[in-house]
């Protein structure tokens, strides 16, 4: 089934020189004409309505994550609606709404699927780094990797929850935060603040530790018990922690604001280099650090039900999708709080 008004061409960005975003010439990310894909029988064809932009969208067009695909469309927190659907598939149609979310495709056979560990599949494929993804008019889906979306969240603050939402769902979940914990997220970013609520909404006390002032801001507006620099300690030990920000030298720092037997998750995709650790300072008293490698979709559906469920909300900040690169330039400058997402307005 499909749309017969679906064209055969479409604009959308591609990393064309993997770069720092800053660049003029030449600009690591440019608009081009593609050609609208063809969904495979397992596919959807999405028409974009609007796409978040993720962090990890600025590592793979500044070449943080090597090039899979030469050429890549970014973009992996699609909402949009289906426009046409492979001879396989079943239970869409066509103006369906839905969303399209980091994780594209697994093997289903190996160990790790078998287990339910699916996020750790060897053959895992990714939106907007495997394949091309909602920094354009249309993208496809593998329809067993689409999620449906609650009907009464709009769709620019739909996006950020498929994740950044689910994402930072993980990471709470990896910390081990017990009942009623003390939880530090470093950085607070639209990962991190949507985190926060979730949290929030279980009963944690949450101090948030990072360095822009609109973040802090944000923070104690949603209900963190303090808000201060990403290097000060915290006001009381921590139970748990979340690392978002990209920053290696803040695991030490961390880990230091741990209470015994605390655990550190790390969020990121890209981490830069760890200094040394002290083994007494940092790591004694059973204190642990574990990293977080995307998302199952049985996390995606899980985050998704607790965010209707508790009113999470994103805090947003649109841009039309034809200025997706300055959306990426302010998001490495720290010039806005919570997530930007991109509306299109290309169609």
């Amino acid at each position: 089934m499909a749309d017969t008004d679906t064209p055969r061409t479409m604009r959308a960005w591609a990393v064309t020189e993997p770069g720092p975003v800053e660049a003029d010439t030449p600009a690591p990310l440019r608009l081009v004409v593609k050609p609208v894909p063809v969904p495979r029988d397992d596919e959807l064809l999405v028409r974009v309505r609007a796409c978040g932009v993720c962090r990890t969208d600025l590592h793979v067009t500044e070449g943080d994550l090597p090039v899979r695909r030469p050429g890549v469309t970014p973009g992996h927190e699609v909402v949009g609606e289906v426009a046409a659907a492979g001879a396989a598939v079943r239970g869409f149609a066509v103006g369906d709404r839905v969303g399209v979310a980091w994780l594209r495709s697994t093997d289903g056979s190996c160990a790790y699927c078998l287990r339910g560990a699916e996020n750790l599949c060897p053959a895992s494929r990714y939106t907007g780094w495997d394949a091309d993804g909602g920094y354009a008019e249309y993208t496809t889906v593998p329809a067993d990797f689409a999620h449906r979306l609650p009907a009464d969240v709009p769709d620019e603050a739909s996006a950020p929850l498929l994740c950044a939402g689910i994402i930072g769902y993980r990471a709470l979940r990896r910390a081990a935060l017990p009942a009623g914990g003390r939880l530090g997220l470093y950085g607070f970013g639209g990962s991190a603040h949507l985190c926060a609520q979730v949290a929030l909404a279980e009963g944690a006390t949450v101090h948030v530790l990072t360095r822009g002032a609109a973040a802090r801001r944000l923070a104690l507006e949603l209900g963190a018990a303090s808000a201060g620099d990403a290097y000060a300690p915290p006001p009381e030990p921590l139970d748990s922690a979340v690392l978002f920000a990209p920053v290696g030298d803040l695991v030490p720092v961390a880990l230091r604001a741990l209470d015994r037997g605390g655990v550190l998750a790390i969020a990121g995709i890209h981490l830069s280099d760890i200094p040394p650790l002290h083994y007494e300072s940092d790591l004694f008293y059973e204190k642990e650090v574990r990293s977080v490698t995307s998302n199952t979709r049985a996390d995606a559906r899980e985050f998704l039900a607790l965010a209707a469920r508790h009113g999470v909300r994103a805090t947003t900040h649109a841009y039309p999708l034809s200025r997706a690169l300055d959306a990426l330039r302010d998001l490495k400058a720290g010039r806005f709080d919570g997530a930007a997402v991109l509306v299109n307005d290309l169609s």
